[in-house]
């Protein structure tokens, strides 16, 4: 940080991730929702704090116990940001369990039909079929595990659920005390579904049904107690890329030692005692800080079980089926289309198909020579990878680029890098040291006019299911300066070369940084000298000091800037003086927000970039991320018009960061009509929109992006 900005103009990353996920939790809580979507909300912020727990958690941790002590740019130690985080933590856990027991399980039973059962109250019936259902299917898979010297407590699964159980053992006319576990084993659904001839859905929790048959496990005992519980533990990926000899084996050992990794959090049940609790945080090496007691499900990510299937679609979502973009409904060749012009695709408003097809027809094509792309996020849908085994088969050369170390998904990606290679496909892994998160495939083509190179760029991920409801902008184009950049990335990532310099793209680790900051830098002077000046930035974090610095210094010139950023933001708005003119807007609605747009006015000669990197040190220096603009004015206008303008015209789902590092929903002022920009992006994609309509204004006194009637609507 440079010295004319301190701690108090930052806001804490760590502290910015709960208040997203609160964001989240907000639409558990919204009773304007449906109620199977605030179901969903519910499981999302406890899938979201797992996954904080295995990071950010356990990265503070091991901050706490190294010799290094530092500040984080809102000036907190690694103790003191801990410290915060746990009582920020707690709040959120106790009003997500209360939004379950006294909204959801309460609704779920009346609007649903859907109850979860006590085993103890069951009738005859179903108690024969429990019975039944935990001879067969439960009681073969069990493994009862004592502890004493000769049985150590075991080596617990990251985030597996597990039944402590205290026992009285009478052997010889003596009494003691004994300790055991029992694993819920995750081979078996966690919820129990008894069979029902109505629309009625009853289920009973696993753990709890077990529980009911400890006596079976531990016959001759006397069970004192039992209790279920849950550890959490470190699952960030360590790996020594340059001593390591096969990048592959290294992830896969990695990934053997993350099961075992040190805990970070241990979640009781409600009632379970004291000394219990002591004796479990002292096996796995946690404090009391470390324990969250739980008055509800333990691992409430498995209710997802009642969000999925097709009952209730009165307690859903309307349905929404994706269009074919209007630039390529028309034709049968996908290569043809692009030649026409450069086509610009919204996910999930608009079908991935059309990225599919691109894959499919190269696949198939005699005139396509060699296809390369790269695969971070694929979720091993058959119909993104299939079409490159294909390809082999079809004669062409194909490469993959595999990024093994995608957070969450490296044992995924390695299944599916040995298939592609057992099939033909060149796959290698990228740059020692970077992860590969750009997303780019390219398409060499023997047009009838000589080779010619088709690009597709986007935002999100090669994975058609998350492009159902991640919102993500993907361009496809044979534009002949980004097939020349393409195909050096290309070069860069599977071959020994520097980096070249590119025509088009912006890159990351290379120049996207000092890129950005040369173009927030750009509209300060032209603020100074009486010209337009207007930053729009849509990503899903911002974090870089510097960049948030020039933007404070933009912000004092005059220049005015709205951000949307659906998660973290270390930034602090409408500090006088300082960020006066920047706003900042968090968008958390039925889709995931996740395309990144900057929005550059320069002096009335706009620039509109998009791509695959967010504004974090990470992004900048540590992956391999491609910035794109946006050249032909009528799909930059389509940006501008439509994509920018809505969100900042969303007054429901939109809620405005103040300067404390809270987020409000603004109140709708007398007389305003009320936008939601996802619904009525979804309106625009079925044609419901007027094509002259205009979005509209927000209730900002600042200038909107200039709204004028969209080419791509003509």
């Amino acid at each position: 940080m440079s010295g004319k900005y301190g701690p108090p103009h930052f806001i804490n990353r760590e502290l910015s991730w709960l208040e997203f996920n609160q964001r989240v939790l907000d639409e558990a809580l919204n009773p304007a929702n449906p109620l199977l979507e605030r179901v969903k909300f519910f499981c999302i912020t406890s899938s979201n704090l797992d996954e904080f727990f295995e990071v950010r958690v356990a990265g503070l941790k091991q901050q706490i116990e190294s010799s290094v002590v530092e500040r984080s740019i809102d000036g907190r130690t690694a103790t003191e940001t801990f410290r915060e985080v746990t009582k920020r933590v707690r709040k959120m856990v106790q009003q997500q369990y209360a939004c379950w027991r006294d909204q959801l399980l309460p609704a779920l039973a009346t609007e649903a039909k859907i109850r979860f059962l006590d085993i103890k109250k069951m009738d005859k019936v179903d108690i024969e079929w429990i019975e039944d259902y935990y001879h067969t299917k439960v009681r073969p898979v069990l493994t009862p595990l004592g502890l004493d010297p000769a049985h150590p407590f075991p080596q617990l699964l990251n985030k597996s659920l597990n039944i402590m159980v205290q026992l009285e053992e009478t052997k010889n006319g003596d009494r003691r005390t004994r300790m055991a576990i029992v694993q819920v084993p995750r081979i078996l659904p966690r919820l129990v579904r008894l069979p029902r001839k109505d629309a009625r859905q009853d289920y009973l929790f696993l753990g709890k049904l077990i529980c009911h048959y400890l006596r079976d496990l531990f016959p001759g005992n006397h069970i004192l107690g039992y209790w279920l519980f849950r550890v959490t533990r470190n699952s960030e990926l360590y790996i020594d890329e340059e001593d390591s000899a096969s990048l592959l084996k290294a992830v896969e050992n990695e990934l053997h030692n993350r099961r075992k990794g040190s805990a970070v959090r241990l979640e009781v049940e409600k009632d379970c005692p004291l000394e219990i609790r002591r004796f479990l945080t002292d096996v796995v090496s946690l404090e009391e800080e470390d324990v969250y007691v739980i008055d509800g499900p333990l691992n409430p990510t498995r209710l997802m079980t009642i969000y999925e299937g097709d009952h209730s679609p009165e307690l859903r979502d309307v349905p929404f089926v994706a269009t074919i973009s209007p630039l390529v409904k028309d034709h049968d060749d996908v290569f043809e289309a692009i030649r026409t012009r450069d086509i610009l695709l919204h996910h999930p408003y608009e079908s991935f198909d059309t990225t599919v097809d691109f894959l499919q027809q190269a696949a198939q094509d005699p005139k396509v020579l060699a296809i390369k792309m790269t695969l971070y996020r694929t979720g091993g849908d058959r119909r993104v990878v299939g079409p490159l085994m294909d390809a082999v088969r079809n004669g062409k050369q194909v490469t993959a680029v595999v990024e093994l170390k995608a957070r969450f998904d490296e044992a995924n990606n390695i299944e599916w890098s040995r298939r592609l290679e057992e099939a033909g496909v060149h796959v290698v892994y990228g740059l020692v040291g970077y992860k590969i998160h750009c997303k780019t495939c390219l398409v060499v083509r023997a047009d009838d006019d000589g080779i010619r190179r088709y690009v597709h760029l986007s935002t999100g991920n090669y994975n058609a299911s998350t492009s159902r409801f991640y919102t993500d902008i993907g361009l496809l184009t044979c534009h002949p300066d980004f097939g020349e950049d393409a195909t050096n990335l290309f070069n860069l990532l599977t071959g020994v070369c520097q980096f070249p310099g590119m025509r088009k793209f912006l890159t990351a680790p290379f120049e996207l940084h000092d890129t950005i900051l040369k173009l927030i830098q750009r509209e300060a002077e032209n603020a100074r000298k009486g010209l337009p000046a207007r930053i729009i930035a849509k990503m899903n974090s911002l974090v870089d000091s510097e960049v948030i610095e020039a933007m404070y210094d933009a912000s004092q010139a005059g220049v005015q800037i709205d951000l949307i950023v659906r998660g973290i933001c270390c930034l602090r708005p409408q500090m006088k003086g300082i960020s006066e003119n920047i706003r900042v807007r968090s968008i958390v609605d039925r889709f995931l927000e996740h395309s990144r747009i900057f929005y550059f006015e320069n002096a009335c000669q706009p620039e509109v970039f998009v791509g695959s990197a967010d504004w974090m040190p990470r992004n900048f220096f540590s992956r391999i991320e491609v910035v794109f603009p946006i050249d032909d004015g009528r799909l930059r206008a389509r940006i501008m018009d439509e994509m920018l303008a809505l969100a900042l015209a969303d007054n429901v789902k939109a809620r405005q960061l103040h300067t404390d590092g809270t987020y409000r929903i603004a109140p709708l002022l007398k007389g305003e009509a009320a936008h939601r920009s996802q619904v009525e992006f979804i309106e625009l994609s079925k044609g419901m929109l007027s094509k002259s309509r205009k979005p509209a204004k927000t209730t900002s006194k600042y200038p909107q992006v200039r709204v004028k009637p969209s080419p791509h609507n003509k």
